[in-house]
């Protein structure tokens, strides 16, 4: 049998299905679409969902991937044994109410045994226990004997999900050798061993489950098939696991160079290797797929496998940045089925960078702390760290939880889960309650929109009208499907030919009105529903409307106009900036709006005044040039061989538009434009800010806007100057002089609370008693800030010689504290930072600090009197 390599299984498995009337997609991104129960992909299946489910009509009846996929539901397990893997590539063929099972079968035997070239002999099938019909096909038409066909219960062989499709699956194992096997007598096809290998499942989707265990044949049957391309190579290439194929192994023999180890020496070392050789291979997919590193879904998972594969690295005595260097390695062995790896790699390099530089910066800082927690778990006899703590690790340092879980279970520790979990919560609900938002009618799953028939359909012809006569398609309220919505109802329309740009791509969608001689209903918003419908949602202002209607859709003209300035704006202001900043440059979103725009771009630290003032001049001299902004349908390459700019992670058709700005900017956009760039008049930034980490948000106006926007700074200005009783020009130097007076009030205020503070510091030393043979200073001192008390303290101890000093200040309400002693005392048994801890305690505040020094606040003044007396007390538990 020929070894063939990861990259030849992946093309000869897509070439037979499109020699079989397939028609072979590209892998979908990592990132679901329209699909929120998900964070990401995690089958081949995954992405054809709707056409399963006949939410969409399929390209072609007959479909075949190959798809990336991650998941972490086992990533503790990775690396502690060669099985386990976050990312791996599914090769799969579909039927969407086309063939069955005799031509799933079959077809699975043949591309095994004739074109990988597999022993049959060594191939064994198995079905669904009562699947006879599977059963015979194997016997009779593949020819496999009925001794080597196996029959699995509900557990193994039977696909479902809840109510809905589902069906029995038929599976096909091969026979690794003995070599791979348990050794025990009974050790067959189902062993838990390694002796024998599923590569294929055919998932036959032939009933339907109410959910009450009833199951009725559905009338329109489907093919779901999945093959791991990673195991199959393990089985054709010979080799013990996923991490020794050749791509993979390339990468492993790679991870081992840059951090000068061995694998197959020391079992942790070989833990560290697979680790580092699985996750970095994650992270450059997801990256390529547009994914940030961040706190939240996605985002963390991401942050999270990058974050433990730098820390295996230090494991492995690796100092430095690695992993880009490593995921030059992943690209170069996986672009020939992914090509947008090569595209995006710069990109890919930077972020990983700088998540590593990120981490390097806080892991040290982390692992003080978490060896603090641990030292007082130690000192309180417990083994379970908070909930708390865990999720401050988490929060303040960048410790993914299950990096301290890690960490700690290599010391025999333990976390409070259910504990991180309320902290989580509370959390999510805080930003929840800050950024509350209506799903009414958002299109999401389980809506009103998921009853619609597929076949519905809407045509846009908005790009060059914004009036146009329809037919009434389907109406609906929140929950059901009508035939007519009346005066006063709320609700959505959808009719065959609209002009209305649905929200999608960053841009709002369109408002207006529809209306007949019958009613109007007034588009409050523009929605994208599934299979290319477009729905209208709104009020019905007067009169009715029903299904069948001929009805004229007038969209706001004066809105569009707006907001077609807008997203020109982003397109000028995405060139300036890669002319400004860089190409590593990529738009991460964008929120286009009558009134203004929002673009979110890739960079690693804050625009300078500087490089804000040139990027808004190089779009203002792009919109004074008059650009004519040309837009063309091609194909997705000839639209890349034009330079066309794609968003990171958008999945694109065969067919895209293109949005041409006088060669200065070009990019695939299916938005609204200006038809010249002069149409923009001119644009102005009005923040520049950071949203997370690499990710950047520039929020700008256009035209009126921006006339708008400086009158109303010309009027602050001329209302500052006559507060200031001078002319607009003058107000930076009368503001400089005024300034200049405060400070020198400031140092002239400082210098007189100084003078009261000696004046009063000569009566404290009358305060000095004695605990124990060591001497205390313990006393108030009048409205001075922490800075004042750690000079007097200093002053004061220098006087003292040996002893511990304790002073305290009432200042704004609050109350300042601090605590020196020195080594004479400290040896007696002193600790300052424990004296302070419980004195603040008695003024409702806290802190903490070393032996020697410590400071702390206090909420409540009153108490001060009762923590000075206090501290003799608390001195002498101590000595």
């Amino acid at each position: 049998m020929q070894k063939y390599g990861v990259n030849e299984l992946r093309q000869m498995f897509l070439d037979f299905f499109e020699s079989k009337g397939h028609l072979i997609m590209k892998s979908f991104s990592l990132v679901p679409q329209n699909d929120k129960s998900l964070l990401l992909i995690n089958a081949g299946m995954t992405p054809l969902k709707p056409y399963f489910t006949g939410a969409e009509i399929p390209p072609r009846k007959r479909v075949a991937t190959c798809q990336k996929c991650i998941r972490t539901g086992d990533i503790e397990n990775v690396g502690i044994t060669a099985r386990h893997g976050t990312f791996f590539e599914m090769l799969g063929n579909f039927s969407f109410g086309d063939y069955f099972k005799h031509e799933a079968i079959a077809w699975s035997w043949e591309f095994l045994t004739e074109v990988v070239g597999l022993d049959p002999d060594r191939l064994y099938p198995s079905v669904y226990l009562d699947d006879d019909e599977a059963f015979n096909i194997w016997r009779d038409e593949i020819g496999i004997a009925p001794e080597r066909i196996y029959r699995f219960g509900k557990e193994d062989n039977f696909w479902e999900h809840g109510s809905g499709p589902c069906g029995p699956c038929s599976e096909i194992y091969y026979d690794r050798g003995e070599a791979y096997g348990c050794g025990k007598p009974g050790c067959t096809v189902g062993c838990d061993c390694d002796r024998y290998i599923e590569i294929w499942n055919n998932v036959f989707t032939q009933f339907d489950n109410d959910g009450k265990g009833n199951y009725t044949e559905l009338a329109t049957k489907n093919i779901d098939t999945g093959m791991g391309l990673e195991r199959l190579a393990v089985v054709v290439q010979d080799v013990d696991s996923i991490f020794d194929v050749d791509t993979i192994e390339a990468l492993r023999n790679r991870v081992c160079e840059v951090c000068g180890c061995e694998y197959h020496k020391d079992h942790q070392t070989d833990v560290s290797v697979r680790l580092i050789t699985d996750h970095i291979r994650s992270a450059t997919f997801m990256i390529s797929d547009g994914i940030m590193p961040s706190n939240e879904g996605r985002g963390y998972v991401l942050r999270r496998i990058i974050r433990r594969a730098a820390r295996h690295g230090h494991l492995l005595g690796k100092e430095g940045l690695f992993m880009a260097d490593l995921s030059r390695t992943v690209i170069e062995g996986s672009k020939a089925g992914y090509p947008e790896l090569e595209e995006k790699k710069e990109f890919i390099f930077k972020v990983l960078d700088n998540e590593e530089k990120q981490f390097n910066k806080t892991i040290d800082q982390g692992l003080v702390i978490l060896a603090q927690m641990e030292e007082q778990m130690t000192q309180a006899g417990i083994k379970r760290l908070s909930g708390d703590d865990a999720f401050k690790l988490y929060d303040t340092y960048g410790f993914p939880l299950d990096l301290t879980r890690e960490i700690l279970s290599e010391k025999g520790y333990e976390i409070d889960q259910d504990g991180f979990d309320a902290a989580m919560k509370n959390q999510k609900e805080t930003a929840k309650a800050n950024s509350a938002f209506s799903k009414k009618y958002s299109g999401d799953e389980g809506s009103v929109y998921d009853l619609i028939d597929a076949s519905v359909t809407s045509e846009f012809v908005g790009y060059d009208m914004t009036e146009y006569e329809s037919e009434v398609l389907v109406l609906t309220t929140d929950t059901e499907i009508v035939d007519a919505l009346l005066e006063g109802s709320e609700g959505t329309i959808i009719t065959s030919v609209t002009p209305f740009y649905a929200t999608m791509g960053g841009q709002t969608g369109d408002t207006g009105v529809i209306k007949n001689a019958n009613g109007c209903f007034e588009v409050q918003d523009t929605i994208k529903l599934r299979g290319g419908r477009v729905g209208h949602v709104g009020i019905m202002k007067s009169g009715m409307i029903s299904r069948g209607d001929r009805v004229s859709l007038e969209v706001d003209r004066k809105k569009r106009e707006a907001i077609c300035r807008n997203h020109s704006a982003t397109h000028l202001l995405q060139s300036a900036l890669r002319r400004v900043l860089g190409t590593h440059v990529e738009q991460k979103g964008s929120l286009v709006e009558d009134g203004r725009l929002r673009f979110d771009f890739s960079h690693f630290q804050a625009m300078t005044p500087e490089e804000i003032g040139q990027t808004e001049k190089i779009v203002n001299e792009l919109i004074e040039e008059k650009l004519k902004v040309d837009t063309v349908e091609t194909g997705i390459d000839e639209a890349k061989k034009l330079g066309a700019m794609a968003l990171f992670g958008e999945k694109y058709g065969d067919i895209v538009r293109v949005v041409n700005m006088g060669g200065k900017s070009v990019e695939l956009c299916g938005g609204t434009h200006v038809k010249n760039t002069g149409d923009v008049f001119c644009f102005k930034i009005i923040s520049e800010s950071g949203i997370s980490a690499g990710v950047r948000r520039i929020e700008a106006i256009t035209g009126g806007s921006v006339i708008d926007y400086l009158s109303d700074k010309e009027k602050l200005l001329n209302e500052s100057a006559a507060e200031l009783k001078a002319v607009p020009s003058e107000v930076p130097e009368k503001i400089a002089h005024l300034l200049g007076e405060i400070k020198e009030l400031k140092s002239e205020n400082e210098s007189l609370k100084a003078k009261v503070a000696n004046s009063s510091a000569s009566d404290v030393m009358n305060n000095v008693t004695e605990v124990k043979g060591v001497k205390l200073l313990a006393a108030e001192l009048p409205d001075l800030d922490m800075n004042s008390l750690r000079q007097l303290g200093d002053r004061f101890k220098e006087q003292l010689g040996e002893g511990v000093i304790v002073l305290a200040s009432a200042r704004d309400g609050k109350v300042n504290l601090c605590a020196m002693a020195t080594d004479g005392a400290i040896a007696k048994g002193a600790h300052a930072g424990n004296i302070i801890k419980q004195a603040a305690a008695i003024t409702g505040g806290g802190g903490g600090g070393r032996p020697n020094m410590a400071s702390a606040g206090g909420k409540d003044p009153s108490k001060i009197r009762e923590c000075i007396d206090a501290v003799k007390g608390i001195l002498e538990t101590m000595i």
